[in-house]
Formats: C-alpha cells, structure tokens, sequence
C-alpha cells in the first residue's frame, strides 16, 4: 500500500478505532488492523483464525471485499 494510504488506514485504526480489513498479498490472508508502527512501517493485524501479526506497508492492502 502506498504511504499515503498507510496513514489513513493508520489513522482511522488509532484514532477512529475502526478495525480497518486488511488482504496480505503474499500469504492471502485477511486480517483486522488493531495498531500501527510508524518506525517500521507495519501494521498490526488480528487474522480471521485469531492469531496476531505484523505485516508490512508493501506486503498488504485495504480489503474492500468485507465490509466494515
């Protein structure tokens, strides 16, 4: 995702408290965002099977398949 829509998905994750889907491009798994890390450009998902992790800005992209 570009920079710019990793501040807004960062954004509206921190300051909204929305849990914005997110689609992993290398793994294809769908996650929920709960946080972000702007040192390292990630951001921290909770996946549909429960687990948490911590994808990079280039590895995903808003998934606007589910709605919010």
């Amino acid at each position: 995702m570009t920079t710019t829509k990793f501040e807004q998905v960062c954004y509206r994750t921190e300051q909204r408290d929305e849990h914005v889907s997110l689609f992993n491009m290398k793994s294809g798994e769908v996650g929920y965002s709960f946080g972000c890390t702007q040192e390292g450009v990630t951001v921290q998902v909770k996946l549909t099977n429960g687990n948490l992790d911590s994808w990079s800005r280039d590895e995903c992209t808003e998934n606007y398949s589910v709605p919010l």
